[in-house]
């Protein structure tokens, strides 16, 4: 069970860096050109700026899981003869990995929200609907957020695993004791 961990931990970080990547990817590169009754429009992801955001966070959350990645291939080469404390190195990993599970998640939520006032408009802020015009525009954006969605939930499922990792260090009967101490 103990082998089975490290193994699951490298495979949800795999396909959570490519999740997030391609949807960096398909919102970044993503723009549809509509000749609007006497002009050309274009709309790119920077015109909504959560898509913007959106783009930035799951680059760095991409590249934090690939780190982590590398930790986890360094410890499984070395069989975990590394020298020194456990603990720190487990609560830094518990903690940025909640940030990141949170701020990925708040990051879709947030290009979500913004696209289904894309889909809706608001009459109120004169917002026209854009995706009556632009669908393939709309189409791929809504692809790239349930990658970006099922990537915060395998996130999760990666801090789940950091939280074990972290609190099998203690004892289960004295309370923020060490085993072994």
């Amino acid at each position: 069970m103990a082998l089975e961990i490290p193994k699951i931990e490298a495979i949800l970080r795999g396909i959570a860096i490519l999740l997030l990547v391609s949807t960096a990817c398909l919102v970044g590169l993503d723009s549809q050109t509509k000749f609007v009754i006497v002009y050309e429009k274009e709309v790119t992801y920077k015109d909504l700026h959560a898509l913007v955001v959106l783009v930035y966070v799951d680059a760095v959350a991409a590249a934090y899981n690939l780190l982590q990645l590398c930790r986890c291939s360094v410890s499984a080469l070395s069989k975990g003869n590394f020298k020194g404390s456990y603990r720190y190195l487990s609560w830094a990993c518990f903690v940025l990995d909640q940030l990141a599970a949170y701020t990925t998640f708040a990051a879709h939520s947030a290009a979500l929200q913004h696209s289904v006032l894309g889909i809706t408009g608001a009459k109120v802020f004169q917002w026209m609907k854009w995706c009556n015009r632009f669908t393939r525009f709309c189409f791929q954006i809504g692809g790239a957020l349930t990658c970006g969605y099922i990537a915060s939930v395998l996130m999760v499922m990666i801090s789940f695993i950091s939280a074990f990792n972290l609190f099998r260090l203690y004892s289960p009967k004295h309370f923020l004791r060490l085993k072994g101490t």
